[in-house]
């Protein structure tokens, strides 16, 4: 299957309406994944029910340093989980942006926000190739686990230096590649939604970084797949079901879950 960009963002659009609808489960769903993502259980307690999805696949936050005052955005916010985060981390006098595509996913993270009270955060609709934001506008860009879902991730790139300060930040938790997927998986819808299909190679996703602007861009982290965590997934066992077991070993050998730095140069 031969899929557009404009066929991509659609797929990828009904199937996180779903989710954000509570009408599907996501992969790695909670109340146990991001707990294993290494979040800190107190600062888990504290945001708003429902803004955990379990559609992370690693911890920006962590490793992203948040200072108070700082002005964040995350690429593909979903339900404000790490928007929250990064909200509690900068204070009040910091302030947070979510860009999302999906139109439900934005609606619940204002609901979200509005029924705990939080001011310093905006949930904006929009693509992350083409971010509704100004030029210099944030101090740090976040993302977990949705880049992977981009079909130009260059353009990504490149919008998140841009709206980055000089002297600005980048750190993004996403799947990526060592190896090559089976035709079946790359063919298969489903495992384009599980963030499999759309992933790129581990020294292509640095390439498309430094290409886009950033320097000193550094992997800080790298892990690979979970399988209890997969196996427990029902949309992971239903694309194994149909793709078989040689196909499926294959593709977790080669995936691989990556946390990776850049900065906007300083002048």
């Amino acid at each position: 299957m031969s899929t557009s960009s404009q066929q991509v963002h659609e797929i990828v659009r009904t199937a996180y309406g779903s989710i954000a609808r509570d009408e599907r489960r996501a992969c790695c769903a909670p109340p146990t994944s991001s707990a294993q993502l290494g979040y800190d259980a107190a600062a888990l307690a504290a945001v708003p029910v429902g803004a955990d999805l379990g559609l992370g696949c690693g911890n920006p936050i962590a490793l992203a340093a948040l200072r108070p005052g700082e002005r964040v955005v995350d690429l593909g916010s979903g339900g404000g989980l790490d928007v929250f985060l990064a909200a509690a981390a900068v204070g009040p006098t910091g302030f947070v942006t979510g860009v999302d595509m999906t139109p439900e996913m934005v609606q619940r993270a204002r609901r979200n926000a509005a029924n705990a009270g939080i001011t310093n955060v905006a949930f904006e609709l929009g693509q992350i190739e083409a971010l509704p934001l100004a030029d210099s506008s944030a101090d740090v860009v976040i993302s977990n686990c949705v880049i992977n879902l981009a079909p130009d991730k260059l353009a990504v790139f490149r919008e998140a230096h841009r709206v980055l300060a000089p002297g600005g930040r980048a750190v993004v938790s996403d799947i990526v590649l060592r190896g090559e997927l089976p035709e079946a998986v790359r063919r298969h819808a489903g495992a384009y939604v599980m963030c499999v299909s759309g992933a790129a190679q581990v020294d292509d996703y640095v390439r498309a970084m430094t290409a886009a602007g950033f320097e000193a861009v550094e992997i800080l982290e790298e892990k690979g797949t979970n399988p209890t965590a997969l196996a427990a997934d029902p949309l992971f066992t239903e694309i194994a079901s149909r793709l078989g077991a040689a196909d499926v070993a294959a593709a977790l050998r080669a995936v691989r879950h990556l946390v990776v730095r850049g900065f906007r140069a300083r002048s």
